[in-house]
This record gives C-alpha cells, sequence and structure tokens, in this order.
C-alpha cells in the first residue's frame, strides 16, 4: 500500500504538537493531508519514544514510512526545543549544526541524541556513496597503493618492551 503514496511536503505544528505530511495518492490520483498528534509529547520527552509510537500506531505507520529517520527526527527535534522555549530560528540553527559532521569533533562526549543524529547522518552519506553489484562504476576487488606516510613511534610498542603472558 505504501508505494501508492508520495510524500510532498512534511511540517509540524506547534500548538498542539502535531507531525503534518501532505502526500498524493496514486491510486486515487488526490493530494491529501495527514495530521498526526503528538500525544504526551512534552520538553523531557525522548524523540526516540515518539517514533516508536508513530511507528507502532497502525493508523500512522503507513505514513511515517515516507519520511527518512532523519527527517523525521529533525522534525521531531524542533518540536521538542520550541516546548523547551527555544525559537524557532535558535532550533533551526541548533539541527543545522547537529546535521553536520566536523570529523575534529569527539563523539565521546556529545549527548545520546546528538550521537544518535550524528550517526544517521553518516549512515546516509555512507548508503549516497557505497558502490553496489549493478552500478555503472562498480569495481569488484579494487586496490589501492597509498603513499608511505612517517610513522610515528611510541614507547608501548617497541620491541624491547615486549613481555611475554
Amino acid at each position: 500500500m505504501a508505494e501508492t503514496l508520495q510524500l510532498l511536503k512534511c511540517g509540524v505544528r506547534f500548538e498542539p504538537p502535531t507531525l503534518v505530511l501532505s502526500y498524493k495518492d496514486w491510486k486515487s490520483g488526490k493530494l491529501r493531508r495527514r495530521s498526526m498528534p503528538l500525544r504526551n509529547f512534552n520538553k523531557n520527552t525522548g524523540v526516540e519514544r515518539i517514533i516508536d509510537d508513530l511507528n507502532s500506531n497502525p493508523r500512522h505507520s503507513r505514513y511515517i514510512r515516507l519520511l527518512s529517520s532523519a527527517q523525521l527526527q529533525r522534525l521531531l527535534t524542533i518540536v521538542k526545543d520550541k516546548l523547551s522555549g527555544l525559537s524557532l530560528e535558535a532550533s533551526i540553527a541548533r539541527n543545522n549544526a547537529m546535521d553536520t559532521i566536523n570529523p575534529e569533533e569527539n563523539l565521546n562526549r556529545v549527548d545520546p541524541e546528538t550521537l544518535q543524529r550524528k550517526k544517521l547522518i553518516m549512515d546516509t552519506s555512507f548508503e549516497q556513496k557505497r558502490k553496489k553489484p549493478g552500478d555503472p562504476d562498480f569495481q569488484y576487488n579494487v586496490e589501492v597503493d597509498f603513499e608511505t606516510a612517517v610513522v610515528e613511534t611510541s614507547g608501548w610498542d617497541s620491541e624491547e618492551s615486549d613481555v611475554d603472558f
């Protein structure tokens, strides 16, 4: 059934917290809008719990599958930020920062929500760049020679400190 639906727009309503999707039903040829209330959603609610609730709801799961998980998390985080008192502009700026990957950033020191978002972005980027069998530029067993860089040595890896266990 879901293959007959095409997502056109998605958004949120803040009062009451609601996820709104506009889609086209190819079976009937009609444009439709679906509003999904985010029940019991407040500033302390976990975004993952709401996603699980929406996916487990038989009335909404068909429509939730139209959104990517990163897009759904972004929308729900904006609603959560607004309920926490952040302005819409500040929330969008915060979400844009969460959606960028900085190789110098230490992900061991971020909160679990940020870590989950960063992992979703990395997974999406990986899947976009991945070469699969059937792709026009796919090659099996590619070998690449890397230039040998200066290898840093450390005291812990010297041969003199070998200890037999």
